[in-house]
């Protein structure tokens, strides 16, 4: 197909659309395993109750379809915060799937029951083993094993009342004969979902796609009913465009954790999935919440945000080069909003509840210094303008608000006494300043 701008704005010509693949036919859900997954980290704090409850609420707010709310047979506390996530779901009435994971052993799923019963909602047990040859080694493992504890396990979670998502680990080195007699055999035993796992961050795309299309077709010769979802990994930094190819494969869930959490180099970061998944015409979901639901997981999971991250960074939708800022600035000028958040960015601030800020610094320009005075109904006197600059290029980081407008007020001071103020005046002036705060 040949890529027309019109699909998108007349402004810009889209070269994503040039032989793009067609918008799946079916809704795309999405599966936050922040809760679980997320917090195998070694390196995470894990939250207390009422934080899991916030997330939750941000989790509904962000249209999440299912979330993996913990093991349930961890231990008790596990199997408490289960529970109380659980009720929460069912008291706000939030269309959000709730998930506990096990292993494919009687003794973790049956604690899920237990919450189930209680709480008076099914919750969707994610069973999983591990199928890959190198695993199975390491477990002294074979088919017969593999294929007794999967009948046996999904045969128990479904007698009583759970909907089961049968979940094969090291699914991306597993052997094709090895996958097909596992997923059929929970199929057979009652699972509506299965999914294909990279438990250790090796496909690639190509690998993603030939995986789901062989599960795809597997799945429909056994029951075109039974749900596809695909769980991915970053240790090679694929983890979105693999969630992306499993979308276009025929995965139709897929994964995520907030800020990408999780075992190793963590998984496929939530809200880079959500925004891509918008970007793409393939989901339309309310994203304001997302910089809070990242703030709440960084500040009480310990999770730091590098100011370079994606989406929710501090520098994301800040700049503070003279040619960048120039152009944001001038659409600014023409009360244009779209080209205000287009002309420099693939990600529309708005789409996140985020704004385009404009510093000034060493690289800055007249338009920086410009837009600040503007914004903050300062004069734009040009000595105060050529003043705020030289400051800037001298310095060796960005200035800040209180730095230009401390600049200000020593240049209108002199001004009105018509005196001349020196460089290194102006330097010491700030650096005083600096100093007392």
């Amino acid at each position: 197909m040949s890529a027309n701008p019109n699909q998108t704005h007349e402004l810009i010509y889209d070269w994503n659309l040039v032989d793009a693949p067609e918008k799946p036919k079916q809704r795309i859900m999405v599966t936050d395993e922040t809760l679980r997954d997320g917090l195998q980290s070694p390196s995470v704090i894990q939250p207390e109750i009422q934080d899991k409850v916030y997330l939750l609420y941000l989790m509904n707010d962000l249209g999440v379809d299912a979330a993996d709310l913990g093991l349930c047979g961890a231990g008790e506390k596990f199997k408490y915060h289960v529970t109380v996530l659980a009720k929460e779901i069912v008291n706000q009435k939030m269309p959000i799937q709730p998930q506990s994971a096990a292993r494919s052993v009687i003794s973790d799923i049956a604690p899920i029951v237990d919450v189930s019963e209680e709480v008076g909602v099914p919750i969707e047990a994610a069973v999983f083993v591990g199928t890959s040859p190198i695993r199975q080694y390491a477990e002294g493992w074979d088919i017969n094993f593999l294929l007794k504890q999967t009948e046996e396990s999904v045969s128990f979670a479904v007698k009583n009342g759970l909907p089961v998502m049968f979940v094969t680990e090291d699914t991306i080195r597993a052997q094709p004969k090895t996958l097909r007699q596992v997923y059929t055999a929970a199929i057979r035993a009652g699972a509506h979902r299965i999914c294909a796992s990279d438990t250790v961050g090796h496909i690639t795309p190509h690998g993603v796609r030939a995986l789901i299309t062989f599960l795809r077709k597997m799945v429909d010769e056994i029951d075109p009913n039974v749900g596809i979802d695909w769980h991915g990994h970053k240790d090679r930094g694929l983890d979105v465009v693999n969630s992306l190819t499993a979308i276009e494969a025929g995965a139709d869930r897929v994964h995520a954790c907030g800020l990408g959490i999780g075992e190793r180099s963590g998984n496929t970061p939530m809200e880079l999935l959500l925004v891509n998944l918008n970007l793409l015409g393939w989901a339309d979901r309310d994203l304001t919440k997302l910089p809070e639901y990242c703030e709440v997981i960084s500040e009480k999971c310990g999770a730091v945000i590098p100011f370079n991250y994606p989406v929710v960074g501090a520098d994301s939708f800040r700049t503070a080069t003279g040619v960048h800022a120039a152009a944001i600035a001038k659409a600014i000028s023409k009360n244009d909003n779209w080209l205000a958040e287009h002309v420099y960015c693939g990600v529309p601030s708005s789409m996140v509840g985020r704004v385009h800020e404009i510093e000034i610094g060493p690289l800055s320009g007249e338009h920086n210094v410009r837009f600040f005075l503007r914004k903050n109904k300062i004069e734009e006197n040009p000595t105060y303008i050529t003043k705020i600059l030289e400051v800037a290029k001298r310095s060796n980081r960005l200035l800040s608000d209180e730095d230009v407008r401390r600049i200000v007020t020593v240049m209108s001071r002199r001004i009105r006494a018509n005196q001349e103020v020196t460089d290194e005046e102006l330097d010491y002036e700030l650096s005083r300043k600096r100093e007392r705060v």
